[in-house]
């Protein structure tokens, strides 16, 4: 039997206080499972975002989507992981990556690194997060006696990671555009994505759980005319065409009975059972999650 669905919405916007936790309640309100907020300079601090969060609700999981391993020291990263915990009653889940804006890196005077130095940064952070919050010495305190991680990423290395300490793997199914600076992305092929999955699966051999699989979606329409809901990132993204945007996993268009359909799709070839949506869809998504609730 598969895992049932969960799905989450990643807010992205900065907002005053009031704002915000009227957001966070009409997510709860919507049925959303995961609150999560991502790790970019312009947008909201995460874990003080979801703390917030966290105040304003009673339901939903509380993630990062993902914090940028380069942005943080493991140790104060695993004081901020613990204390965040605690605050939000046990509810949250850690997400990882290695990021992929150098643009941001440049601007807050980091390190970007080549691809093998952000893995590594990755892979020594995961670690040691693990090792001081599994520690009984180490304080503050988590609520969770582990907090659940989620690690993204399209590279071996970083898959390999993932199979062997994540409790979620997540898929943008997007790569980054060769030379930009700015994380520009292209997204991948179905075919592309099954071979992705298929590495996963053959790193995750032998692990006593499978973890749970999730995919950031980018698009959400409802809608009788599937081409004109494309058209804008279409033309927003050099090289994609109409053909590429009609299958691709990450945009979910159609009627309420086709995207329902695809979902299930999704999920039977890839395995996918916790969707992510942006922000700008929250509304959008709501009547797709509850005509999937209990299939």
């Amino acid at each position: 039997m598969p895992r049932p669905f969960r799905f989450g919405v990643d807010l992205l916007t900065p907002s005053s206080a009031d704002e915000w936790r009227a957001k966070c309640r009409r997510a709860e309100e919507l049925g959303y499972d995961v609150i999560s907020v991502p790790d970019h300079l312009g947008m909201i601090a995460p874990l003080p975002a979801l703390v917030a969060a966290a105040e304003a609700t009673t339901r939903p999981r509380l993630g990062t989507y993902v914090l940028n391993a380069g942005f943080w020291n493991p140790a104060l990263l695993a004081r901020d992981v613990a204390t965040a915990d605690a605050l939000t009653g046990g509810r949250l889940e850690l997400g990882l990556g290695t990021g992929y804006v150098q643009a941001e890196h440049d601007t807050a005077g980091l390190p970007y690194g080549s691809p093998r130095e952000r893995v590594d940064q990755l892979a020594l952070t995961v670690r040691e997060v693990e090792r001081l919050l599994g520690s009984a010495d180490h304080l503050p305190r988590p609520a969770q006696p582990r907090v659940p991680l989620l690690l993204g990423g399209n590279g071996d290395r970083v898959l390999r990671l993932t199979a062997e300490h994540a409790d979620i793997a997540s898929f943008t199914a997007r790569r980054p555009v060769p030379g930009s600076t700015t994380g520009q992305l292209f997204p991948l092929t179905p075919e592309e994505l099954d071979e992705k999955i298929a590495r996963y699966q053959k790193f995750a051999v032998g692990r006593p759980e499978p973890a749970e699989l999730n995919l950031l979606v980018q698009l959400v329409a409802v809608t009788e005319d599937r081409e004109r809901a494309l058209r804008p990132l279409v033309d927003r993204v050099p090289g994609l065409t109409m053909d590429l945007a009609l299958v691709m996993p990450i945009a979910l268009t159609g009627t309420l009975e086709e995207i329902t359909a695809q979902v299930r799709a999704q999920r039977d070839r890839y395995g996918f059972t916790y969707l992510t949506v942006l922000e700008p869809f929250l509304e959008e998504f709501a009547p797709v999650m509850e005509a999937l609730r209990g299939a």
